[in-house]
């Protein structure tokens, strides 16, 4: 029997709405929905696909106070930061009108046949299983290319996010898009084999945890449909003796605590060179208390709780596990169901589990290292690969090490973001494929050769 879906505010913890799961009859049904709408979809002219995508940017823009209201209400993160969200959804829209027709366009090869080139075609269906954290940014930076290049999508959100799965559900019917092209299904866990098993899924996407990445990687493996995994991170931030603090001291306290710090690209580890340590120390620490924690449905909130209580849990033994190994507390380390008061942990060692582990909330290891080798040494120190930050005064210091670092990205004076203009994903343990920019556009497309001779 399917259990009922529940969303709650992490907040106050008071219950927000119910859900009924859709029964294996309706699953069904959506599937052969979502293949009828992809046998007519794929015709449609990219004229008309980035029309449809210019009325969602609109009504993105219009809705935007409602739309990050229940952002804020189901996950917690302030409202400020749910505004920033959708209006970066608005973002990809706007990238993908303007420059879908070039993307997807035939690749002229010149060869000895009298015509040959690459033509990009859909795929079919593809299932998305997408996180909490940026509910609304992780789905839309996903469908957006994905639909415009001609498919249909099926989205498996997080089950706290309910509320957020729908609305976007809702945001592509009311933007034009026909029946079955964008589908939510409200379904536990436990069907994600199934569908993945269906001959109408015809590939799959997971923004999520590690070990939700390998068993989505070995199903469709099974089934011999491709993947695209964008997994955790264990992002290192880098701070040269050089570094410009009163320029960068704003940006690297946001890179660890915005939206409370769960975010698979922020900064995880930070690791600090001898001569400015101190002084870094010092700086972030004060940045840090200056943080409002509060009703996220304030303004003056800088700082909310995290998603759900046992995510507090979680982190809560991960900065004990390292402190019995020797970590210091410098602040922090407070946990009130699910909010998690902003934690500096320094003495940190390699083996510890906030420097070896994923850190989902807001915890700031902070190493001190040597010298600029010692700290770029450290850094890769890590099964994971999504990506680096250096702060320095020194571009050709940064620029030296771009080939020591095995992340997918690599950011100097900034912290680790997307842009739709500029690939995103990982490699290792943090997942392989892009989305976003060309290369996410042709995700799920056939790359197919044409070779005419006359």
């Amino acid at each position: 029997m399917s259990t009922i879906i529940k969303t709650v505010n992490p907040f106050n913890n008071k219950p927000l709405k119910e859900y009924e799961p859709h029964t294996s009859e309706e699953i069904d049904h959506i599937l052969q929905n979502s293949q009828k709408a992809f046998l007519t979809w794929r015709n449609t002219t990219i004229n008309e696909r980035c029309r449809l995508l210019n009325n969602m940017a609109q009504i993105l823009e219009d809705d935007k106070e409602d739309l990050a209201e229940l952002i804020t209400l189901e996950m917690g993160k302030p409202l400020a930061e749910s505004l920033s969200e959708i209006e970066k959804c608005v973002t990809v829209c706007d990238f993908y009108a303007t420059n879908a027709d070039d993307f997807l366009a035939d690749e002229l090869i010149d060869t000895e046949a009298s015509e040959s080139f690459i033509s990009y075609d859909p795929l079919g269906t593809i299932l998305a299983v997408m996180p909490w954290n940026y509910p609304f940014w992780q789905v839309l930076r996903f469908a957006v290319p994905t639909l415009t290049a001609g498919n249909t999508a099926l989205l498996k959100h997080a089950s706290n996010v309910t509320g957020c799965a729908l609305a976007i559900e809702k945001l592509f019917e009311k933007a034009g898009y026909p029946q079955g092209c964008f589908t939510t299904i409200l379904v536990n866990h436990d069907a994600i084999e199934k569908l993945i098993a269906n001959d109408l899924i015809k590939a799959v996407t997971l923004t999520g945890s590690e070990k939700a990445g390998k068993a989505i990687a070995a199903t469709a493996g099974k089934h011999l449909k491709k993947t695209v995994l964008e997994l955790g991170g264990s992002n290192a931030c880098i701070i040269l003796e050089d570094a410009d603090l009163d320029k960068y001291m704003d940006t690297i306290v946001n890179a660890r605590m915005q939206n409370a710090g769960q975010s698979c690209i922020a900064a995880k580890r930070f690791i600090v060179t001898e001569p400015i340590y101190d002084e870094f120390l010092k700086r972030f620490k004060d940045k840090v208390a200056a943080l409002q924690f509060g009703d996220p449905m304030n303004n003056e909130t800088t700082i909310g709780t995290l998603a759900r209580i046992d995510l507090a849990d979680i982190l809560k033994k991960q900065i004990e596990d390292s402190v019995a190994m020797g970590a210091t507390v410098v602040s922090g380390n407070k946990q009130d169901r699910a909010y998690f008061e902003p934690t500096i942990l320094t003495d940190i060692t390699t083996d510890m589990p906030v420097f070896k582990e994923e850190t989902f909330g807001p915890v700031a290891p902070i190493m001190k290292v040597k010298n600029a080798e010692a700290a770029f040494k450290v850094a890769s120190e890590t099964r994971f690969g999504l990506g680096t930050m250096v702060f320095t005064q020194s571009i050709d210091t940064a620029q030296s090490y771009i080939d020591s670092i095995e992340d997918g990205a690599y950011f100097v004076n900034e912290l680790v973001n997307s842009d739709a203009r500029l690939p995103f994903g990982g490699t290792k343990a943090s997942g392989y494929g892009r989305e976003l920019s060309k290369e996410g556009i042709h995700e799920f497309v056939n790359r197919k050769t044409v070779y005419i001779k006359h």
